[in-house]
């Protein structure tokens, strides 16, 4: 982007109507972009519009979705959408993946078990210690049951070609997370092929664990691109998980993981990424994104969120979630950083994706 970028004219947003606190259902999305119905109404829920694509002061596209803030005490404070139907939560789960695997015995802390709850962008630093963590539990990388696969942040997936990289296991950014789970299923003595099966022990362990936290039973069981066991449960469940985590007692499997997330954010995603810059710079954030939109946060008073855009559009994430954080009274630089996201024409500044709640 130039250094003085022609700003182009962008319309006033006109955001949904939020449903009233604590009442989950799908309630009325007004203006940008369609007609919420009110859930037990008889029709097909609509989700409110969460974010605008503007381009040109033009509004090209609307991404819908759920959302959830919940206060201090637990209660349901402000809810968009229904979020109270099972989603996916994809890599939002694994803090209690995470936590699953200390559960079984493996003693992580500090990177390595921040490393394991990750989806991580496959820098340098990611790779060595995910090579070392094999190394210690006597495991190979061909053990791993991720995909091969390059590193998930751009930059640095330009760089790992350039330097001759190919796709990989350890480059993959679950490698981490499957990590532990072998290790843990090695020290157990525990079925090594079969640790990604939904019946293997540490698997039914893990969804304990989702269980416990989200405070309501899994709705369903399918598989994340990485291969392992994915669990559903509302985004109501979601914010739950997070918040039970920033506040479980010092030296749980749950306040271990959480503890060691928020200290060493930069092996949990990386160096570019808004989870990292987060929990940086907000003390005792618990952040974590996963695939299709979706992303959780927790603040250390047991304040929580939840959200998934319905149509995957990760483009969408960082405006929802800076609006979402102001929303909750999270104040700082790195709101502005998360939220802004301009679109580029010819070069130069013509648009944003912008949340218009």
């Amino acid at each position: 982007m130039p250094a003085n970028p022609i700003e182009p004219e962008i319309p006033a947003a006109s955001g949904p109507v939020e449903t009233t606190a604590g009442s989950g259902g799908a309630g009325t999305a007004a203006g940008s972009g369609g007609r919420g119905t009110t859930a037990g109404s008889g029709e097909v829920s609509v989700p409110p519009v969460l974010a605008e694509l503007v381009r040109s002061g033009f509004v090209e596209g609307r991404h819908r979705g759920s959302l959830v803030l919940l206060g201090a005490d637990g209660a349901v404070e402000r809810a968009w959408g229904d979020v109270t139907a099972p989603v996916f939560p994809r890599s939002a789960n694994k803090p209690m993946q995470a936590a699953g695997v200390l559960r079984a015995g493996l003693d992580l802390a500090g990177e390595r078990l921040a490393l394991a709850a990750a989806s991580h962008s496959g820098e340098t630093f990611h790779r060595d210690l995910v090579r070392k963590m094999l190394a210690e539990s006597g495991l190979d990388a061909q053990a791993l049951g991720c995909p091969e696969d390059l590193p998930l942040d751009r930059v640095e997936a330009e760089e790992y070609l350039a330097a001759g990289g190919v796709r990989d296991r350890v480059t993959m950014n679950c490698s981490g997370k499957h990590t532990a789970m072998l290790a843990a299923a090695a020290l157990r003595g525990w079925p090594l092929a079969s640790y990604l099966e939904p019946d293997h022990p540490l698997q039914r362990l893990i969804r304990t664990v989702v269980e416990e936290a989200a405070g309501e039973p899994v709705a369903a069981v399918g598989v994340d691109g990485c291969g392992a066991p994915l669990m559903a449960i509302s985004l109501t469940g979601l914010a739950r998980a997070f918040r039970s985590f920033v506040l479980a007692p010092e030296g749980s499997a749950e306040r271990r993981v959480a503890d060691a997330m928020r200290a060493h954010p930069e092996y949990v995603a990386g160096t570019r990424r808004h989870d990292t810059w987060l929990m940086r710079e907000v003390p005792g954030a618990l952040s974590k994104m996963g695939a299709e939109a979706v992303q959780a946060v927790a603040l250390p008073d047991g304040r929580a969120l939840a959200f998934k855009v319905d149509d995957g559009g990760g483009r969408a994430l960082g405006p929802v979630l800076g609006r979402a954080l102001t929303l909750m009274g999270v104040e700082g630089p790195v709101i502005s950083r998360i939220s802004r996201l301009p679109l580029l024409g010819g070069g130069r500044m013509v648009g944003e994706v912008r949340a218009v709640f």
